[in-house]
């Protein structure tokens, strides 16, 4: 079994900044080992933001953020970090983090090529 436990999501301002965490607090099997964040906003389907590998040394991070986002992860303590900064209304969403087996960069911001999914956590940005 895979357990993803998400936080750090908060109310905003526009151009404030926000860390979230994912802690993969099980992991049977070690079943998963790269990561993704994605987000989702009413009426809008899932978006990849950002994947990394479970080494940590392969990233991939979307177009659209890749100026104000960084992913980053910490194998010690099983946790995968989301890093925004300058941040915008559009950015509102419920951020998603995802686990998967192998890195693959190709789909690193596909929400079909991961299989496990954390709960998810709010982020609004608003003046």
């Amino acid at each position: 079994q895979v357990q993803l436990v998400e936080s750090g999501g908060d109310s905003v301002a526009p151009g404030g900044s926000l860390r979230l965490s994912c802690v993969v607090a099980r992991n049977t099997n070690n079943a998963v080992s790269s990561m993704g964040w994605f987000r989702q906003a009413p009426d809008k389907t899932r978006e990849g933001v950002a994947g990394i590998s479970g080494s940590g040394t392969l990233s991939r991070v979307a177009d659209a953020v890749k100026d104000r986002f960084i992913i980053s992860r910490d194998s010690a303590k099983n946790a995968v970090y989301l890093e925004m900064k300058n941040l915008k209304p559009e950015d509102s969403a419920v951020y998603y983090c995802a686990a998967r087996g192998r890195y693959s960069s190709l789909d690193a911001l596909v929400a079909d090529a991961y299989n496990h999914w954390g709960q998810g956590t709010q982020v609004t940005v608003s003046s």
